[in-house]
């Protein structure tokens, strides 16, 4: 079996980028969720997502509180965000191939039989992800949210 080729993947932070923007959308009205919380209804390591959610609430699509009621909240703006966004806030540019990165060129451009495809293929994709919000994504009542907002006192007494 072939190992996947990387380059056509998300990173693993936008992958758990898309994954909290999601949980927090289902949340918006329960108030700020902590990161252990997060985590565990992300399936993401706690370390690592607290990288990711410091790069959203500097986008602004989060924002954060420390203290005892403390958590994680998302913004109107951040509900309203695009999967194209939030990927980008996390990895920035997607980029299909480096004929196509702004700034940068390929030689071999003008001439390539397989640049047309890179093209049309780039702008498929962020068509798609540009037209799908985080908010659209959140489903009205999901388990994986509902003991994510749960304190573990309340999560054992079940």
């Amino acid at each position: 079996m072939k190992k996947p080729n990387s380059s056509m993947q998300l990173t693993r932070a936008a992958d758990y980028g898309v994954r909290v923007m999601i949980e927090l959308a289902a949340l918006q009205g329960d108030g700020r969720v902590s990161l252990p919380a997060l985590a565990r209804a992300t399936a993401a390591p706690q370390s690592f997502l607290s990288k990711v959610l410091q790069s959203l609430a500097r986008a602004g699509l989060i924002t954060s509180q420390r203290g005892q009621s403390g958590g994680f909240h998302i913004t109107p703006c951040g509900a309203a965000a695009s999967m194209r966004e939030v990927i980008e806030v996390i990895d920035g540019t997607i980029c299909l191939n480096v004929c196509l990165s702004p700034g940068r060129s390929c030689n071999r451009k003008a001439r390539c039989p397989a640049h047309p495809v890179w093209t049309l293929a780039q702008r498929a994709m962020m068509e798609v992800l540009s037209s799908v919000s985080i908010a659209s994504l959140a489903p009205p009542a999901a388990p994986a949210s509902s003991r994510a907002a749960q304190t573990p006192a309340k999560a054992a007494a079940r």
